[in-house]
């Protein structure tokens, strides 16, 4: 793995995953990324690549749901629901609470609802710079 001769720790500037764009709409050079970060930030795409976990941070965008409000909403079963929450509970992507004998769940991480609206914008872009292509 590369190592990255960026500053790390307390007092010092924040890791960039992305480079700032120039007021002329250029992104401005930095550094490449480390290795490290690179894996962590593909771990981060596998992680919600399923599309229920996306189904499933979508409905939890709205606020907390138990895992039968969730299954009931998707039309799934509680076991592969249950599953589901589990893995994004553990990367620290939900939070999960006990309320009597259900699990509630909310979201722990908001970056990553951030992520899913960004990609949702450029889809946006380029289906309608596509529609304008064909003339439809």
């Amino acid at each position: 793995m590369g190592t990255s001769s960026r500053p790390r720790g307390k007092g010092r500037a924040p890791l960039e995953c992305v480079a700032p764009i120039h007021p002329n709409g250029v992104r401005m050079s930095r550094q490449p990324l480390p290795d490290e970060l690179v894996e962590l930030i593909a771990e981060r795409f596998r992680l919600i690549g399923e599309p229920i976990r996306i189904r499933l941070l979508d409905r939890l965008s709205a606020g907390e749901r138990s895992v039968g409000e969730l299954a009931a909403d998707l039309g799934a079963t509680q076991q592969n629901v249950s599953k589901h929450l589990a893995t994004l509970h553990k990367a620290g992507v939900l939070t999960r609470r006990k309320e009597g004998n259900r699990v509630v769940y909310s979201v722990a991480d908001p970056s990553v609802l951030a992520l899913c609206s960004t990609v949702c914008d450029g889809l946006r872009v380029q289906v309608a710079e596509l529609a304008r292509i064909v003339g439809a």
